[in-house]
């Protein structure tokens, strides 16, 4: 099926944070690379994804939500940032499913629930942005969710922990790898309400970003340690993603 003729069809807009893995894409270890992902519209039958790396029309999906379990299938059609997979279930699973959205259809339309994590996470109406690194090149990226003080992404890279970088027009170092990604600390504390629009800067580089993450690079790693700085300075900020 198509993504214009899922469209048309019955489904629920809502955005749920996952995992998936692509047939034939492996880490350095040789095991499946797990990428982050966040639906946009699900069905029992099929769901559109937002991904970092969007495959082929006929990969193998292997994809788990914590709301749904496990989930496998194939790509039938592919959008810039995405993809819709067919879902293989069975009949049981398919009724399970269905539940589960109506439940969750209810739940999103009842402003009395509240996710008390978004006091401190945000998770951006729009999930793609880009990497910057300090050589210039600029990879494209997935924002998994974000904070004042820092953001957690996924990308077809893994930079070294410590590795200045910019995400959108915030700079940072990486400071933590995830199975899905890794966590970047910015240098300094956003404006949250500005913070989406700065990540969500289209890709490209620009003069001041690249200065920034080359000053940045000029810095001693070491003093960046899972999130904090070794010493106590005007930097030190809780890392929250």
């Amino acid at each position: 099926m198509s993504v214009r003729a899922f469209l048309k069809q019955r489904a629920v807009n809502i955005a749920l944070g996952g995992n998936y893995s692509l047939a034939n894409w492996y880490d350095q270890n040789g095991k499946p690379r797990n990428f982050a992902c966040r639906t946009s519209r699900v069905s029992p039958f099929r769901m559109i994804i937002d991904v970092p790396v969007v495959g082929r029309v006929g990969d193998s999906i292997s994809s788990y939500f914590s709301d749904f379990g496990k989930l496998d299938g194939h790509i039938s059609d592919t959008v810039p940032g995405g993809f819709l997979l067919e879902l293989a279930v069975t009949r049981a699973m398919r009724e399970r499913l269905s539940n589960q959205l109506t439940w969750l259809e209810k739940r999103q339309n009842d402003p009395a629930i509240i996710d008390s994590r978004q006091q401190a996470r945000i998770v951006p109406a729009c999930p793609h942005s880009s990497l910057i690194l300090a050589d210039g090149s600029v990879h494209t990226c997935f924002v998994i969710d974000m904070s004042i003080s820092g953001v957690a992404v996924s990308a077809d890279v893994q930079p070294d922990i410590g590795t200045p970088l910019a995400v959108g027009g915030c700079v940072g170092r990486v400071v933590r790898h995830r199975p899905d990604g890794f966590a970047v600390k910015f240098s300094e504390l956003q404006n949250r309400s500005e913070l989406e629009w700065r990540i969500a800067r289209p890709a490209g580089r620009t003069n001041t970003i690249e200065s920034r993450v080359e000053r940045l690079a000029s810095t001693d790693p070491s003093q960046w340690i899972d999130g904090k700085p070794a010493s106590p300075s005007s930097e030190t900020i809780e890392l929250d993603v």
